[in-house]
């Protein structure tokens, strides 16, 4: 029996509260969330053409998506909205970013390693700033209501799977804590240290950000005496960072040279100021504005010109332009002509293949049909096979150590002198960089273009450099005229030869180019 008014009744206070329907995945409001996710996408993409690409882009992005995923997951009730929320990000992104050029940001091609990296360097790191906190804030913001309307767990593995989820949601946002405290972590070059772990008093040891032409170029400046010849360096590729690598390899010429190396726009540290339009004449412009900073910067007339691989072919260049900027050309690696080279290295790649009974490699690169290739994956795929082509060899002892001792890792990007976004930088500036440009250096060929230089030139070569470079080399600079030239060759060194023998570079350059320099401006 009922006391007597309240006979069937129960206390609103007892009444179970409706949990708010669950949307499912075909519903109006996931359509809805899915428009403002393609939506959020576009915009992005059209802000972004190559996806965050700065510290404060990726750092901003994090909390863009976080936010857009707790909208999906309110709206939606639901943890379908950690899948559509980032599905419709990257739709719309990838509908942005479609007239995009470069490897990082072209159709994936996931059959080779490079292919691969390209991916995560990519789409994967914008994937890790803009999708993971999207994914927190979607399952925080599916199990809100849930929480406010205290349903209890169905069953003892619901309540299991409820911890765990909790467990798995704190460690990734600690993860995401983490990457954005690493993104904002400052780059820096090592002072240069006298005994006793003291700075050395007048020394320069700067990362300096330059603007030419409206875009970004980025020098490492050291050296221990601030009046000290000027030496630039060049790095390979086109498209390779050598900020950290060149600090540890060429430590030795910072005793009597100011060294500074560039990342040219597009590459490395300046990869923001990528650009798909990028001509020879450009890149050598940006070559004798980076001379001209140092010049003001140290008061000096001339500087020495020091080039390796790829960046031999705009160093040759600027100084064939522009002589009166230079004391001299130094060129390792020294390339003359890209189109033979590959054709000659096609050849002989295939005779090796063949040779070997390699037929499914020797079918593949068959298939990229001959030089000039259409795709960058080829010529990642003919440089895996450079070792073969060279032959073994030991390099001197002293560029090994000097390699250990530095211990910067892969490329180089374990330096401090690149933040964590300079690290994804490097190799997508490397990739996106060496795609719109390398076809553009064909048709160079300094037999014909270059048979003169109004400044000495020291080359540097090994036994073991690719005879496809190396014989193509030293017929230019058999014909080439300069006021003074000097070849440099030896039997334990290969493509980098001047990084192999660095001693013998410090060498040439004080014994040799220095007195040359200045009887030359003497007269």
């Amino acid at each position: 029996m009922y006391p007597s008014g309240t006979a069937g009744r129960v206390s609103a206070v007892d009444d179970p509260q409706p949990l708010p329907r669950q949307r499912t995945p075909w519903s109006r409001t996931t359509w809805l969330v899915a428009g403002a996710g393609i939506l959020l996408g576009i915009v992005v993409g059209v802000v972004l053409p190559r996806g965050p690409v700065t510290t404060f882009q990726a750092v901003a992005l994090m909390p863009i998506g976080a936010a857009f995923g707790a909208f999906a997951g309110l709206t939606l009730n639901s943890r379908w909205a950690m899948g559509i929320a980032p599905l419709a990000y990257m739709i719309g992104f990838e509908l942005a970013w479609a007239s995009s050029v470069g490897m990082t940001v072209d159709e994936p091609h996931l059959g080779s390693t490079w292919g691969i990296l390209a991916v995560l360097a990519g789409r994967g790191f914008h994937a890790l700033v803009a999708l993971l906190p999207m994914l927190v804030g979607a399952a925080l913001g599916a199990g809100y209501r849930r929480r406010q309307h205290g349903a209890p767990p169905r069953s003892r593995w619901s309540a299991t799977l409820r911890g765990a989820r909790r467990v798995v949601t704190g460690l990734t946002v600690a993860a995401l804590a983490w990457l954005a405290f690493s993104l904002v972590q400052p780059a820096s070059t090592p002072a240069i240290m006298a005994s006793g772990e003291a700075v050395v008093p007048g020394s320069v040891a700067e990362l300096v950000n330059v603007r030419v032409g409206g875009a970004n170029q980025w020098l490492s400046i050291r050296g221990r005496n601030r009046t000290a010849p000027v030496l630039l360096y060049l790095p390979g590729g086109p498209g390779q960072s050598d900020l950290g690598l060149s600090r540890a390899l060429l430590q030795g010429l910072t005793d009597d040279f100011v060294v500074a190396t560039v990342d040219g726009r597009g590459i490395g540290k300046a990869y923001s100021s990528f650009d798909a339009g990028l001509t020879v004449d450009r890149s050598v412009a940006d070559v004798v504005a980076a001379t001209d900073y140092l010049r003001r910067r140290f008061g000096k007339q001339k500087i020495f010109l020091f080039g390796e691989s790829g960046g031999t072919i705009t160093g040759v260049l600027a100084v064939q332009r522009h002589p009166e900027r230079y004391l001299g050309w130094i060129g390792s690696g020294q390339m003359v002509n890209l189109l033979e080279t590959d054709r000659r290295i096609n050849r002989d790649l295939m005779a090796v293949l063949e040779r070997s009974g390699e037929r499914d490699d020797a079918e593949r690169l068959r298939s990229f049909g001959p030089p000039p290739y259409d795709t960058p994956l080829a010529n990642a795929f003919v440089m895996g096979y450079y070792d073969r082509l060279a032959g073994d060899y030991d390099p001197p002892a002293s560029y090994t150590r000097r390699g250990d001792a530095a211990d910067v890792g892969f490329m180089g990007l374990g330096a401090p002198e690149y933040t964590l976004i300079d690290k994804v930088n490097a190799v997508r500036g490397l990739m996106d960089t060496f795609d719109v440009t390398y076809p553009r250096w064909q048709a160079i060929d300094f037999r014909a273009s270059v048979p003169q230089l109004s400044v000495p030139v020291y080359l540097f070569t090994g036994d073991h450099e690719l005879a496809a470079r190396r014989d193509l080399a030293l017929e230019w600079f058999r014909d080439l005229k300069a006021p003074h030239k000097h070849l440099y060759s030896f039997p334990d060194a290969g493509h980098a030869t001047a990084f192999e023998h660095v001693e013998d570079l410090h060498r040439v350059l004080l014994e040799t180019a220095l007195k040359e320099a200045g009887a030359a401006q003497a007269n």
